[in-house]
């Protein structure tokens, strides 16, 4: 019989984008994906233009963080690991989630969405109210996100 894996890592990773962090009191919403490029996990969502529709794109109206899915089919040419237009998209708008560092933040600092990345700095950038940092982290890093 063949062996499907003999190597195995010895640091797991902690979690991924779009993962809920903890069993903390949190609330869940669905929206159906609006935009065409689909919408990735762990990222902020806005209020879309249709009812009951949810969009990337930074606007007056957060709904909150996009949940990891595990479970959504991919049709050829699909990327994974987002949602795919019209997919039905959780979201998470209280609670702790796992995100990826637009660059360094710092724990307890506010959360912007530049458009593309959640960071800590304010600049130009569209504010997650109520959301911050629940852990300090360098570029990329995945790092808790919590609104309480």
């Amino acid at each position: 019989m063949a062996v499907n894996q003999d190597t195995y890592t010895d640091m797991l990773a902690p979690a991924y984008a779009g993962m809920v962090a903890n069993g903390e009191t949190s609330n869940r919403i669905s929206r159906t994906c609006e935009d065409s490029a689909g919408i990735p996990f762990g990222v902020p969502v806005y209020r879309g233009a249709g009812d009951h529709g949810c969009t990337r794109t930074p606007n007056a109206f957060l709904l909150g963080i996009t949940i990891a899915h595990e479970a959504l089919g991919l049709l050829t040419g699909q990327t994974v690991d987002r949602y795919q237009q019209y997919d039905n998209v959780a979201i998470l708008p209280l609670g702790v989630i796992w995100v990826v560092a637009g660059e360094a933040v710092t724990d307890g600092a506010p959360a912007y969405d530049t458009g593309s990345a959640i960071v800590d700095t304010v600049g130009s950038n569209t504010a997650l109210t109520d959301w911050q940092f629940d852990i300090t982290g360098a570029n990329a890093d995945l790092v808790k996100l919590s609104r309480r």
